[in-house]
């Protein structure tokens, strides 16, 4: 094993030689929006992310599905299911089987196996002083994911947060493998502060992050306000208020998004500053076109982000 537990990166890596590594990654959740099918598709980028976050290329799926089967319509199953399959195809990946179980609600997921060269593995802890720090997808998934429960959202909004949670991080990968890249990871469950914290905590480094650059779902601000904050989210924040330095400046609402728990969210992407411009032209022509460019790892405030309102 030479990624494992400890540094909490995305996935488990194996070595079988000194050519090539087994990646290993395994996810699942309940419906965060009203269509099973865009569930289903939801639910695969999100377990095939982890792959992508690591460097790795995944080759083979096993589904986890949880469903009360004599509670439900059997086609809602069958549309989730269609849709995870859609999108292990896009992966290029091959769905091999899997396991399902009678639940009490509707739960869907993936284990994903992927290989990967050992000495090309991207893990969360390696970012240099000087980096830039690249987002590749906007945040605000888990305020909108609520808003979507309690029938508060607009079809434009919907249909914004499915557009990009549905979205493979292959293609910013894709990418990224052409450039000398430092560290990734991607913006999941602990949010952007919480995954963001990850890495200088890895590194040893601090990270000056602006919030005004950070791409937000459409309706992420209103709904905040309107006091739609999950949770998770919630824990979130209060986790890393204390390793996190706001400006004066920032209002609770901001802080709340920057620790909103994300769905299958981009890639958090640290690279040299030279890179920096190039890499996000070419990954907003490869469709991922809300990347921004939020920070920059620095040779102070060790373990620490500070977060200035620009």
């Amino acid at each position: 094993m030479i990624v494992g537990l400890e540094t909490s990166d995305d996935a488990g890596v194996y070595r079988l030689n000194d050519d090539l590594a087994l990646v290993q990654s395994v996810d699942y959740f309940t419906p965060i929006v009203d269509d099973p099918y865009d569930f289903g598709r939801i639910a695969a980028a999100n377990a095939l992310s982890d792959i992508y976050a690591m460097g790795g290329k995944p080759i083979t799926v096993m589904n986890l599905v949880g469903f009360p089967i004599y509670k439900l319509d059997r086609k809602i199953l069958a549309e989730i299911l269609r849709g995870g399959a859609e999108k292990v195809r896009e992966a290029g990946a091959t769905l091999i089987g899997g396991h399902s179980i009678d639940d009490v609600d509707p739960k869907f997921g993936m284990s994903v196996t992927g290989v990967i060269d050992p000495r090309k593995i991207w893990t969360n802890s390696t970012a240099k002083p000087g980096d830039a720090l690249i987002i590749t997808k906007p945040i605000g998934m888990g305020i909108t994911s609520k808003a979507i429960k309690e029938a508060k959202s607009t079809p434009e909004e919907v249909a914004e947060a499915v557009k990009w949670m549905a979205m493979l991080n292959k293609y910013a990968a894709d990418v990224a493998h052409r450039y000398p890249i430092s560290a990734v990871t991607d913006v999941t469950g602990f949010g952007l502060l919480g995954h963001a914290l990850e890495m200088v905590q890895g590194s040893g480094y601090g990270l000056e992050l602006h919030a005004a650059r950070v791409p937000v779902l459409a309706g992420a601000r209103h709904h905040a306000q309107s006091g739609l904050i999950p949770s998770g989210s919630k824990r979130n924040m209060a986790y890393v208020e204390d390793k996190v330095d706001f400006e004066d400046s920032i209002d609770d609402i901001t802080k709340s998004i920057l620790a909103d728990a994300v769905t299958s969210g981009g890639l958090l992407v640290a690279l040299p500053e030279e890179y920096a411009d190039s890499f996000l032209q070419e990954v907003r022509q490869a469709g991922m076109e809300r990347s921004e460019r939020i920070g920059k790892f620095v040779d102070h405030s060790s373990g620490r982000i500070k977060v200035f309102s620009d």
